[in-house]
């Protein structure tokens, strides 16, 4: 893998035109250049993600955080002229966060993104964006977004997916809304105007009956539910993405004994 690295983070309006103009797959290949730059952590900024997320006030950053930090990078090499596929439209399966150190005490961070990992699937083909954030001391925390573009046509047959063993007892832990508008909300902090997310008239010019929440707004409210119950390092937190969520919603997390997995619904 080779790096560019950039002097500054990437400026988002040209580059959500960008994304605008593609629309056709253009090859079967992912780029083998990886994108990295420094950034400085904005309290204000981190406050008003709290504040949308549903975290409490901490001197320790969202385990979902650097997944903001990162998003100008990630839009930058998906929208590229070597990226393959078209960003609108793509499908976010899943999303694992492995934390190293705890995120505490930061003011600059080294980002970097890449794509790996392109294998087949019966609706297109996957690919794994993939996040790592470093400090003074070398990596502190990383991610993988395992994203699905269909209509593509790889050689090779897909797969078999690993199916994770449903927990046999669960019981509420909490509940919250997921309001009309929280589409927008989170991508005036999170610069993701993906345009499924924003009101049920421009979601439905893609396909979807109403506006669903993002992906990473869902995992983020879980884990501000889930609170003092997680630690703050050590950790790897795995989210698959089976059903959206139509907004407005009321979600319910259920969760079960220590080794079973829990749920949102």
């Amino acid at each position: 893998m080779q790096w560019k690295t950039l002097g500054t983070a990437p400026f988002l309006p040209p580059l959500y035109w960008r994304a605008a103009l593609k629309r056709k797959i253009t090859g079967s290949t992912l780029p083998e250049q990886g994108l990295r730059c420094q950034v400085s952590i904005n309290p204000r900024h981190v406050a008003a993600y709290r504040q949308v997320c549903g975290f409490a006030d901490s001197p320790i950053l969202p385990a979902t955080y650097p997944h903001i930090l990162a998003f100008g990078l990630q839009l930058q090499l998906l929208t590229d002229n070597s990226f393959p596929f078209p960003l609108l439209g793509l499908i976010h399966l899943s999303n694992r966060i492995r934390i190293h150190r705890p995120l505490g005490g930061i003011s600059e961070l080294s980002v970097g993104v890449q794509a790996q990992n392109l294998k087949p699937h019966p609706k297109g083909a996957t690919f794994d964006l993939i996040t790592i954030v470093e400090d003074a001391l070398g990596l502190l925390w990383e991610a993988e977004s395992r994203m699905l573009c269909r209509g593509v046509k790889l050689d090779g047959g897909p797969e078999s997916d690993i199916i994770q063993p449903a927990p046999t007892q669960v019981s509420e832990l909490t509940r919250w809304n997921a309001p009309a508008d929280i589409g927008r909300r989170y991508a005036r902090v999170s610069g993701d105007y993906n345009p499924i997310h924003l009101s049920a008239l421009t979601a439905k010019l893609f396909g979807f009956p109403q506006a669903i929440a993002h992906g990473l707004w869902n995992k983020a409210r879980t884990l501000a539910a889930l609170g003092e119950h997680l630690p703050a390092a050590n950790i790897e937190i795995d989210v698959a993405f089976k059903k959206p969520v139509r907004l407005p919603a009321e979600v319910t997390l259920l969760s079960s004994a220590a080794g079973s997995p829990a749920s949102c619904g």
